[in-house]
């Protein structure tokens, strides 16, 4: 009988560290997650700004270039 109980008690350490571990590491995962996400806003932004800036210069662009200064 003591051997059952040594035996379902080292399985039970074994379930709890696992669930311990496994909770570190959704923790870890979760900071990960959401550090991407802050960096992923932030790109996303800059790349809004860029289109609007090339939006804008756009007009310019399309104007015809003068000639060069030796021609």
């Amino acid at each position: 009988m003591s051997d059952i109980l040594s035996d379902h008690a080292s399985r039970l350490d074994a379930l709890e560290a696992l669930i311990t571990h496994q909770e570190r590491m959704l923790a870890e995962l979760n900071e990960v997650v959401t550090s991407q996400w802050r960096k992923i806003d932030v790109l996303e932004r800059q790349v809004a700004q860029l289109r609007d800036e090339m939006q804008n210069i756009g007009p310019a662009r399309e104007a015809p270039e003068p000639p060069p200064p030796h021609y």
